[in-house]
């Protein structure tokens, strides 16, 4: 039986609410957690940085906002989504906002880490949102709030002309506004999740720490780890990439680049929600199993040298790629309230920060992979690599499950 069949009756409309306003929020802390994907490439020709170092720059607000993640889904789950969200979204602003004042490269990353607040923001949305709906429509609920991924879609949109109008200081400027604005709003608009005002009515006590994260011990949540690290970490990856890339082997100009990994990042965003319907309706493992042998695919085609594939050819099989993506995050998702319904803080913490870690590791891997060998494309060898390493753990674990005679849970399946 799930919180929300457990708690007290909420009123008709609370549910939806906490939903969509959950979800504006994340998109404003997803466009927010990807600025440098835009203002790094001016940066980088201001600071004259080397591929590693603006990998690093890139990837730096990806890592605090990986890092926090299974510290902020536990602190939901104590202090409740409501206030943590809130709090959450007013210090990566402030971080935001003070970059514009950064002028090194060390103060850049400094300031990067502040700016991945917002990043660890989706831990805390997941524990917040998923006990307003039952079990059954968790995967639905989570892949709508998830598609506010394509916040990064925003900023590679609007970015690129408020930084040619102004500079790339008034993109973190107005970025930190919007977002100090957000946060306001969600603090008044919503309410307590039911599993907090549940646990506060009745004087639960919180977990102790070995029990938050005792679910840990198991493999199976580091299988889950990893199906994310390459659905969601990739997609990061990319969205933060792929102007650079668009930049450096087709000859783009910035505007354009901008536009297309906009382009890319949309529908890797917004069809995450299509995931989630389908994961509820199909089964979570069903929709996996596409994604990572899609995936799997189109990473081989686009591990060809660079030369040989037409930018036309790139755009589409990138384009398949990031909806492909967008299922599999969905889908992991739904994985963890159907197996952990009382853990969902930890282990949605846990998972969301192995793939924040792929957002972080990833671009600096790339950048690596191209300083070492001067392919552009090596960085898809790696996400091949990585897509079937998953594949065969999943394909593996699923066939012992059935050796044993061990069932899944039927939301999950």
């Amino acid at each position: 039986m799930s919180v929300i069949e457990k708690a007290e009756p909420m009123s008709a409309g609370e549910p939806a609410k906490a939903l969509w306003i959950s979800t504006a929020a994340f998109t404003l802390c997803f466009a927010v957690w990807t600025i440098f994907a835009i203002i790094g490439i001016r940066i980088k020709q201001d600071l004259g940085l080397n591929e590693a170092e603006f990998g690093l720059l890139v990837g730096t607000p990806v890592l605090t906002g990986s890092l926090v993640r299974i510290v902020l889904g536990i602190w939901t789950e104590r202090y409740g989504g409501r206030l943590v969200y809130t709090i959450t979204m007013l210090a990566a602003a402030l971080a935001t906002f003070l970059l514009s004042y950064a002028q090194t490269y060390t103060q850049m990353l400094i300031a990067g880490l502040g700016v991945g607040l917002a990043g660890g923001s989706f831990a805390v949305g997941v524990a917040y949102v998923s006990p307003f709906f039952p079990a059954k429509k968790q995967g639905t609920a989570l892949g709508i709030f998830g598609a506010g991924n394509v916040g990064a879609a925003v900023t590679k949109f609007a970015a690129p002309f408020v930084l040619l109008a102004w500079g790339w200081q008034a993109v973190a400027e107005i970025w930190a506004v919007c977002l100090a604005l957000m946060a306001i709003v969600f603090w008044f608009t919503t309410t307590d999740d039911p599993a907090f005002r549940l646990r506060r009515e009745r004087g639960v006590a919180s977990k102790s720490l070995a029990q938050e994260f005792a679910p840990l011990q198991n493999v199976q949540v580091w299988r889950f780890s990893l199906y994310y690290f390459f659905a969601f970490g990739g997609f990061v990856a990319l969205s933060l990439w792929l102007p650079r890339y668009l930049v450096g082997v087709y000859g783009f100009n910035l505007e354009t680049a901008g536009m297309v990994a906009a382009c890319y990042s949309i529908p890797g965003s917004i069809f995450r929600a299509f995931g989630g319907v389908l994961s509820d309706k199909k089964g979570a493992r069903s929709v996996m199993y596409a994604m990572l042998a899609v995936s799997a695919v189109a990473t081989l085609i686009l591990a060809l040298p660079a030369a040989t594939i037409t930018p036309a050819i790139f755009i589409v099989v990138i384009f398949v790629l990031g909806f492909f993506m967008s299922l599999g995050k969905a889908a992991v998702f739904k994985h963890i309230p159907a197996y952990y319904p009382e853990s969902v803080g930890a282990v949605g913490g846990i998972v969301g920060m192995m793939g924040g870690l792929g957002g972080f590791i990833l671009p600096i891997a790339f950048g690596l992979l191209k300083d070492m060998t001067g392919l552009w494309s090596s960085c898809f060898l790696l996400l091949f690599a990585v897509v079937v390493a998953s594949l065969i753990w999943m394909h593996l674990s699923v066939k012992q499950l059935s050796r044993q005679g061990h069932s899944a849970p039927v939301a999950a399946t």
